[in-house]
């Protein structure tokens, strides 16, 4: 497991605030069945229903102040986190690019590294053994405690109002990422939606170091290792990331996701 990067999460919070509750997945409504009198001819079948559009979430810029540029984006996070979080922990370069992408790949089975906006943690991932289970150190979430707590002091209508600024560079990003007709927003809510219905693992969570085919052995087994439960291995990686920090981080995440989450709603529009 890539666990020295597991801040990512965290810088996703930290930078705009993002929430929302689990994605609504589209209903379609059954169609009672039709009882007909003994004897009597079948009524013509009924045309198959239509199903909605899905609902759309959509962003609206302020109109009063001056669109947001690449170069406005150091100094608005600076404002926002401050200098010293900012330099310790976010990677402003392609900040945009690299968010989106991030925010994207959280939903899915793996989320590259190299994507993530924000600086390596310190130390590596850590595991224990008893009873010769392998399973995550108890000391390991100690890592994130302190930008946990970062993520917490963020004023959330702040970090919001920044979200909304932003949302038109984030949008053309998605757009340039491959998706001409989806609206970021609603990527965003699906993937923060999924995150606050990780489910709850009892601790310590067992883990498995995964078998190294080749002649070259490895030299960092740190970031080989994955769930011995194959219902978390099967998770997306952003809820994989969130189980790696420890319980207590998961819970305090969580919270100030669905804070920011109802922040984030009052400013969006539903079409």
């Amino acid at each position: 497991m890539k666990a020295k990067h597991v801040l990512m999460l965290a810088a996703v919070v930290v930078a705009f605030a993002l929430a929302a509750i689990w994605w609504r997945s589209q209903q379609q409504g059954a169609v009672a069945p039709t009882q007909i009198a003994s004897g009597s001819v079948p009524p013509a079948s009924a045309p198959a229903a239509v199903p909605s559009p899905p609902v759309t979430h959509v962003i609206e810029p302020p109109t009063t102040a001056a669109p947001m540029t690449t170069a406005d984006i150091e100094p608005a996070l600076v404002e926002l986190l401050g200098r010293k979080a900012v330099s310790l922990f976010l990677q402003t370069d392609s900040f945009v690019q690299g968010f989106v992408a991030t925010v994207d790949n959280l939903g899915r089975q793996h989320a590259p590294a190299s994507k993530w906006p924000v600086q390596p943690t310190t130390g590596r991932f850590t595991v224990q053994i008893q009873d010769s289970e392998t399973a995550i150190a108890a000391d390991n979430s100690r890592r994130y405690t302190p930008f946990v707590q970062l993520v917490e002091s963020v004023d959330t209508g702040r970090a919001v109002d920044l979200y909304v600024r932003l949302y038109p560079l984030l949008q053309q990003a998605y757009e340039e990422l491959g998706y001409p007709k989806r609206n970021f927003n609603d990527r965003l809510i699906e993937v923060i939606d999924q995150l606050l219905a990780t489910p709850d693992a009892a601790e310590p969570v067992a883990v498995v170091l995964t078998e190294v085919k080749g002649p070259i052995p490895s030299t960092r087994p740190w970031v080989r290792y994955q769930y011995a439960d194959p219902a978390l291995e099967s998770l997306s990686a952003g809820q994989k990331i969130l189980l790696r920090m420890g319980a207590v981080n998961e819970r305090r995440l969580k919270a100030k996701l669905a804070d920011v989450r109802r922040g984030l709603m009052r400013r969006s529009t539903t079409r």
